[in-house]
């Protein structure tokens, strides 16, 4: 595995990745890049990432690599419970899984949630002050889909705190002794609640995942677990960063945010803005199962590969003039929630949180406002979500 050209993920990185990602769509597509767990190839361009999001030859189980006599006595990448995670598995134990969690997290479930987000919000907006500064991911942008999640999944409200503290761990780049304590401090907690869940059910989803049959096969203990992490862990933290890098997206830009509190014109906002700004920049690792070829370069068999859904949604070959935030524009064809049998099965629910929160927000506060030089931000180091850690704002007079 080598590379000709610096590093992707370095601190300019972290600061601007569509910058960093568009010069390696440009410049090499495929190419070696180092993050915490080590090499990888960094596939940057549309066609190349959708064509791999979907090929059979890159598993996402390291363990499909090997010779089949070796795989039952290898150990997964991931410590238990993530590493039965859907994002983990292959078919036939995806399509299992999936199959039975998609009984359960139904539309019609998602659907019915509005009314409950947009009393959410309205309650969290109303406790912000008008007059000083407020950190719009801390007291806003995280907080309503973190409180979202737990309900659906029957999280009671005091644990909450402590999983958004231990979800940011297991999303960002932090060290392996820390992602390994995070994982089993949520997984024991969860295995607590499944049980608990399991003895006395109720009407939140985890009790319908345990209840999800298929011709007598259920979901497994493990299972349930994996699920609900995931769930916590991918449902809260991509809406946040999305919540947060729209708003800045709209106050650098005005030009089209009077639609966002237009209930017709809101939903195609959102689905450019899920273009433009990517909630997650880079798809789960893949293992090639042989030896093939992405975008003309040679991959061995055994090397992981990362597809930048970003990078690919910015490609000006599938998108015209991609780098321009155009909300009239097609962008049905775009990978921001991956694309096949792994495609993000929250994708619902963020979208149904991005219009009712982004709504909510700039309704009350037309006159909302950054209050710090851009320039000043710190920002997450991580390959899979951008957004800057704390945000403030000055939100100005409620209008209603």
């Amino acid at each position: 595995m080598t590379s000709t050209h610096q590093d992707s993920f370095t601190d300019d990185y972290w600061l601007d990745p569509h910058s960093t990602l568009a010069r390696a769509r440009e410049n090499e597509p495929v190419r070696v890049a180092h993050f915490e767990s080590g090499p990888t190839w960094l596939v940057t361009r549309y066609a190349d990432v959708r064509a791999g999001l979907v090929d059979e030859r890159l598993a996402k189980d390291w363990r499909s690599t090997l010779p089949e006599a070796e795989r039952a006595d290898a150990p997964p990448g991931l410590p238990a419970p993530m590493s039965h995670m859907l994002t983990s598995l292959d078919p036939p134990e995806h399509t299992r899984l999936r199959a039975l969690v998609t009984q359960a997290f139904t539309a019609r479930r998602i659907a019915a949630l509005r009314p409950r987000v947009e009393q959410l919000a309205e309650e969290l907006l109303d406790g912000l002050p008008e007059d000083e500064p407020v950190d719009l991911v801390g007291r806003y942008a995280i907080i309503l889909p973190m409180i979202v999640i737990c309900e659906l999944l029957g999280v009671p409200e005091l644990e909450r705190d402590e999983f958004a503290r231990l979800s940011t761990v297991l999303i960002d780049e932090c060290p392996e002794p820390e992602l390994a304590e995070a994982s089993a401090q949520m997984a024991t907690y969860l295995d607590g609640l499944v049980a608990a869940k399991r003895a006395d059910p109720d009407d939140a989803l985890l009790s319908a995942l345990i209840t999800a049959s298929d011709e007598g096969d259920r979901l497994t203990d493990l299972e349930i677990t994996a699920m609900a992490m995931l769930l916590l862990m991918a449902g809260h933290e991509t809406t946040a960063v999305f919540l947060t890098n729209s708003v800045r997206a709209m106050l650098d830009d005005p030009t089209h945010v009077h639609r966002l509190t237009d209930p017709k014109a809101a939903p195609a906002m959102v689905e450019e803005l899920l273009r433009w700004l990517s909630p997650a920049m880079n798809a789960s690792l893949r293992f090639a199962t042989e030896d093939l070829e992405i975008g003309g370069v040679p991959i061995a068999r055994g090397e992981s590969v990362m597809l930048s859904t970003a990078a690919a949604d910015r490609d000006p070959r599938a998108f015209p003039d991609a780098d321009v935030f155009d909300p009239d524009r097609n962008t049905s064809k775009h990978v921001a929630f991956g694309h096949g049998i792994h495609r993000c099965l929250g994708a619902a629910l963020v979208r149904l949180e991005a219009e009712v929160g982004l709504a909510a927000l700039f309704r009350r506060f037309p006159d909302l406002r950054a209050t710090a030089d851009p320039a000043t931000l710190t920002f997450r180091r991580s390959v899979h979500v951008h957004s800057p850690r704390v945000f403030p704002v000055l939100l100005g007079p409620r209008a209603d």
